[in-house]
């Protein structure tokens, strides 16, 4: 429909001689101020030195006195010179006509054409905690896979541990001097006794300064290969995926490819013959390091002088990989946390530099970190949320109210309360929030779609069925809604901002509320009932897309 309305304004401009490059069309916030808008008028007032609305009317007359297509029912200018087309119930009902028939493929698009894109989200750290801040990266990255795959896209879903690092050899020094082995293995949750190591290991490296030495050896005999390291380090990671697999298969999640950085240690021979050969990388007081144009971006260090990797070039070589693995034209999402803003704009900038991709093929889409109020979490200090502790509280809650559906329910409130918000916010973390289950929350939406469907089995109780051929004149609001999922959907897919689709559902579970506290949807004695209960089928077809590609279930009862 914007093509369409962007043919009609063009031909008006063209009719009175105005050229313009662009012309955009955004939905009012009022419904009563039509379907779509476009600020045209406004834009073209400067540069004609004429008054707006005068232009605004000109140019609605220009499409008035020309026949214009059947979908469009009114054009009138509004406010001080927006031009707004109200669209026909025509329209609308061929709308709900079109949702009924594709189902669960309404929203899909082809913007995609099968480009393949890796989505790296989750990564979590071996040996560290499952906490609330790495819900954020789990269930951004896994819906911006989700809409990516239903723009038609091809998906990669890559997990790349932090399996490999420096704090290997703190976690070594810990287990060693203080741990217990066979008491870790028969832990019900390993990790959290690795946690309990490691934030002993800082308290008391700040009273014996050797300790850190200690640990940067150890860290040094693992790269070396060093057996007692190997076995120490690969227990911490069988220890360490039970409990990441438990948390995954909670909230749904799965992925194509996991691979640590451990995998990619040896292949950085590669990234820096090629760093080498393209007099990108220099010596500075032993480290070796990759400077930058103009001094644009601080110097990225890529070796360290104990020649032990560092994660920058890890991270080069797994990104090489993927390129050699997946092909030319791959796109590269890495969902990580804000705090990593810079990292990743050298390491662009750098994979740049090597020519290795082409402008947009690698992108960081940011989070925001949860934080106490009086402050940030750190695993250091041991001050952190388990995930595991909120999944628990969440089905609980949830059960008080309906133990059925307690896990759905559950796990839907989780993490509709971090997707609904745009994703650089930071949150501050309160229990009631995040464990919201009334409001504008995930258990709302559910609720929507469970009593849109729930129409369903009433109209068949009663007899009525579901048909378009009586439709009313003048629409109900939800059908000016439905229709723009597939919109909401590509917009959300095109700033990898899952929130958009959120913040749609709402919308779209509140008019359809009003609706069905309004009308009289099953009722055998109305002429305009089969059509009602259409448009109930297709609400409940939109809303539960639409929770499907933020991860989160629909219950079948509530």
């Amino acid at each position: 429909m914007k093509e369409t309305l962007e043919i009609l304004v063009e031909k008006a401009l063209r009719a009175l001689s105005i050229e313009m490059e662009s012309i955009s069309f955004e939905h009012p916030d009022e419904m009563s101020h039509g379907d779509y808008s476009t600020n045209i008028a406004l834009v073209l007032a400067k540069k004609l030195a004429k008054n707006p609305r005068d232009i605004a009317n000109q140019i609605v007359v220009e499409i008035q006195e020309n026949p214009f297509p059947k979908e469009i029912s009114k054009v009138e200018v509004a406010g001080a010179g927006f031009i707004n087309f109200y669209l026909s119930q025509k329209y609308f009902a061929d709308g709900v006509k079109d949702i009924l028939k594709q189902g669960k493929k309404f929203g899909q698009s082809k913007i995609g054409a099968k480009k393949k894109v890796l989505v790296e989200y989750s990564s979590p750290n071996i040996a560290k905690p499952f906490t609330v801040g790495h819900l954020r990266s789990t269930v951004i990255g896994d819906a911006v896979a989700n809409i990516s795959l239903a723009c038609g896209y091809k998906v990669i879903r890559d997990n790349h541990l932090g399996d490999w690092g420096t704090q290997f050899g703190k976690v070594i020094v810990a287990i060693k001097k203080w741990g217990d082995e066979s008491m870790i293995e028969k832990s019900k949750n390993p990790v959290k006794d690795l946690v309990d190591l490691y934030v002993k290991f800082h308290d008391e490296a700040e009273k014996d300064a050797t300790l850190s030495e200690e640990a940067r050896e150890w860290f040094l005999k693992l790269e070396k290969g060093d057996k007692e390291a190997k076995r120490i380090w690969k227990k911490c990671i069988d220890w360490s995926m039970l409990e990441f697999e438990k948390i995954y298969k909670r909230l749904g999640v799965h992925f194509d490819t996991t691979l640590g950085e451990s995998f990619f240690k040896d292949k950085t021979g590669a990234v820096y013959e090629e760093l080498e050969a393209k007099k990108l990388m220099r010596e500075s007081e032993g480290a070796r390091v990759v400077f930058f144009e103009d001094e644009k971006l601080p110097p990225l260090i890529v070796k360290k002088t104990n020649d032990t990797t560092i994660y920058a070039a890890r991270d080069l070589a797994a990104d090489l990989y993927r390129k050699e693995k997946y092909g030319a034209g791959l796109k590269i999402i890495n969902e990580v946390g804000s705090e990593q803003t810079l990292y990743f704009r050298q390491i662009y900038e750098v994979e740049k530099m090597l020519g290795w991709f082409a402008e947009g093929e690698r992108v960081h889409v940011m989070h925001g970190l949860y934080r106490f109020e009086d402050g940030k979490m750190s695993t250091r200090k041991g001050n952190v949320i388990w995930l595991e502790d909120i999944l628990d509280e969440a089905v609980k809650r949830a059960g008080e109210v309906n133990p059925e559906c307690a896990d759905i329910v559950g796990i839907g409130a989780i993490k509709f309360n971090d997707l609904r918000r745009n994703s650089k916010q930071d949150i501050v973390f309160k229990w009631e929030d995040v464990l919201n289950l009334t409001g504008d929350s995930g258990p709302y939406i559910q609720y929507s779609a469970v009593r849109s469907r729930s129409v369903l089995t009433k109209a068949e109780e009663e007899g009525v069925k579901e048909s378009l051929k009586v439709v009313p004149e003048k629409d109900f609001g939800v059908e000016r809604l439905i229709g723009r999922f597939p919109e909401v959907v590509e917009r959300a897919c095109g700033e990898y901002a899952p929130h958009y689709i959120a913040t749609y559902l709402i919308e779209l579970s509140a008019a359809f509320n009003g609706f069905y506290g309004r009308e009289k949807i099953v009722d055998a004695t109305d002429e305009f009932s089969p059509y009602k209960v259409a448009l109930s089928h297709a609400v409940s077809i939109v809303l539960e897309n639409g929770l499907t590609l933020l991860g989160i279930q629909v219950p079948s009862k509530m």
